[in-house]
């Protein structure tokens, strides 16, 4: 860590209530990197939320154009719109991965019976998405598998294990095998014990309070004839996921960069105006984000680079 840490200042938002906008906007901030909380990138998630902040000040306060300067209002003597960054994904980030480790072997470690333990499978379920976004070359799925296979090295491959996708709504094809299919798939082939991991999820909410906790691990998992399904815990407020958290955004300010390296390349088959809109954006943003970095981060902290993504 270092002094930065005790001026930077958060905001939460989503894409029905984004708060920070507003407060961002009447406490005059200079500085702002927009952290998706998503570890994996995918356009309808982490990507759609940013083009709606894009279209947001695009559209209403007309602060992204028309800076031609990269030093801050201070030095201009006037008031230039925010310099903006994205941190917009970390699936491979160590403490994601570290913690996510510890929160299985925990769960594991609670299993009395060592025969159950040695004989359950960890299934690692993630939201699904429509195969159409799949086939527009999103890279969502990767990112997913990224994330799980982190775990397992971390894990040494200890225990048989399967990446499953939930939460499909509608007619349309999903990505799969879906985590039910696969709770009924394992049971037909002779296998009583899983461990669900939320996997794309970091916080607790609807999809791991009710569907995976009351659906898949009480009720399919009865109607399956599994002996045991349980969850790991979510990683919620961890201490240790929270601190590198906070050591993620401040190597992001280090490094003086807008975005990742991924977020430039669009989908191959994408045709999103909205998508177009957001990388020119960030783009524009480049060397003010490098100007931001050098007046403020002096050479002794900027080489302090960890490339999460």
């Amino acid at each position: 860590m270092f002094a930065l840490h005790k001026h930077l200042r958060y905001y939460f938002g989503n894409r029905y209530y984004m708060y920070y906008r507003q407060c961002s906007q009447k406490d005059g901030v200079e500085r702002v990197v927009a952290f998706s909380q998503y570890p994996q990138y995918s356009c309808a998630t982490s990507g759609s939320s940013l083009n709606a902040i894009v279209r947001h000040y695009e559209s209403e306060e007309k602060t992204f154009n028309g800076v031609e300067s990269i030093e801050l209002p201070s030095v201009q003597n006037k008031i230039p719109g925010p310099i903006w960054s994205f941190i917009d994904r970390w699936p491979v980030f160590p403490p994601l991965v570290n913690s996510f480790a510890n929160k299985i072997l925990g769960e594991l470690q609670s299993i009395n019976d060592e025969t159950e333990r040695a004989n359950t499978v960890l299934i690692f379920s993630a939201h699904s998405v429509p195969l159409s976004v799949v086939n527009r070359g999103d890279p969502y799925p990767q990112e997913v598998g990224a994330t799980v296979h982190a775990i397992m090295k971390q894990l040494n491959f200890s225990w048989p294990y399967r990446l499953t996708w939930q939460s499909k709504v509608g007619p349309a094809a999903w990505l799969g095998p879906s985590t039910v299919d696969t709770l009924y798939g394992l049971s037909r082939l002779g296998y009583r014990h899983a461990l669900l991991i939320p996997v794309a999820f970091t916080l607790d909410h609807i999809e791991t309070l009710y569907e995976m906790d009351i659906e898949y691990c009480s009720e399919i998992a009865a109607k399956a004839g599994m002996v045991s399904v349980r969850r790991s815990q979510s990683l919620n407020g961890d201490p240790a996921f929270s601190q590198g958290l906070a050591e993620l955004v401040l190597d992001h300010l280090r490094r003086g960069d807008p975005c990742s390296k991924q977020f430039m390349l669009r989908c191959p088959m994408c045709t999103n105006p909205s998508c177009e809109r957001t990388r020119k954006f960030i783009m524009a943003q480049k060397e003010r984000v490098h100007g931001w970095t050098t007046l403020h981060l002096p050479n002794s902290e900027r080489v302090r680079l960890c490339r999460y993504n």
